[in-house]
């Protein structure tokens, strides 16, 4: 039974797979700021590609982050309104496991790796990770955001490797780490894969967000009295 993944944390990427995670179809779309004009139209493109009926679907698997707000949400809402309309499962897994994934296969077993991706107001979104021996990732340091210079002071990636934009936005913070790849594209079919097996395992994959921030715009504490 196939599979739907998509992930909206920087680009929109949209992947059909079948059900032991091997991709049938991708889609792509690199327009910041564009996520909710673009991602149906990628999703019925990919599942043409495919020739998969929505109805055929098994599950959505969806990247949650960490990313700006808006541009996540169109993600996680999409998904789980997908998953709702079919009666099949959402299942939630970080975006960065899926790019750390791709990249510790150049990376050898037991060594550090940072996934840093791009979060603005000159900081980045990273965490850590190792592959074992079977080729399984392990989260070493958690999800988190904060100025690029602060990776340099976790002494558990000393001697590590880095991969993601943010190593390019910021060399000089990761002067001290191997370079495999720095890039921001995830391929939304790498989801599937961790999905599956932590399905397998029973381990919970909420869709919840992972914004790591505050949103921008807050509420009003309330009207003010105008005094006459």
């Amino acid at each position: 039974m196939p599979l739907l993944a998509l992930d909206t944390s920087s680009s929109v990427a949209v992947a059909v797979t079948d059900d032991d995670g091997h991709a049938l179809s991708r889609r792509r779309a690199d327009l910041p700021r564009h996520h909710a004009e673009l991602l149906a139209p990628l999703v019925t493109e990919a599942l043409a590609d495919a020739g998969v009926d929505r109805l055929d679907l098994s599950a959505v698997v969806v990247g949650t982050g960490p990313a700006p707000f808006t541009g996540l949400r169109v993600g996680l809402v999409t998904a789980r309104t997908l998953a709702l309309a079919l009666g099949i499962d959402a299942l939630g897994v970080p975006s960065l496991d899926a790019i750390a994934v791709a990249a510790l296969r150049f990376v050898p077993a037991g060594a550090p790796l940072v996934v840093a991706t791009d979060a603005r107001r000159r900081e980045v979104y990273w965490a850590a990770y190792r592959r074992d021996e079977a080729g399984t990732p392990d989260v070493v340091v958690a999800p988190r955001v904060g100025p690029a210079a602060e990776i340099a002071d976790e002494p558990a990636l000393a001697g590590g490797w880095v991969t993601g934009a943010g190593a390019a936005l910021y060399p000089e913070a990761f002067a001290h780490l191997t370079h495999v790849d720095a890039t921001d594209d995830l391929d939304a079919a790498e989801l599937v894969p961790l999905a599956l097996a932590r399905r397998a395992a029973g381990l919970a994959q909420p869709t919840d967000p992972l914004y790591l921030r505050r949103p921008d715009a807050v509420p009003s504490a309330g009207a003010k009295r105008v005094l006459g």
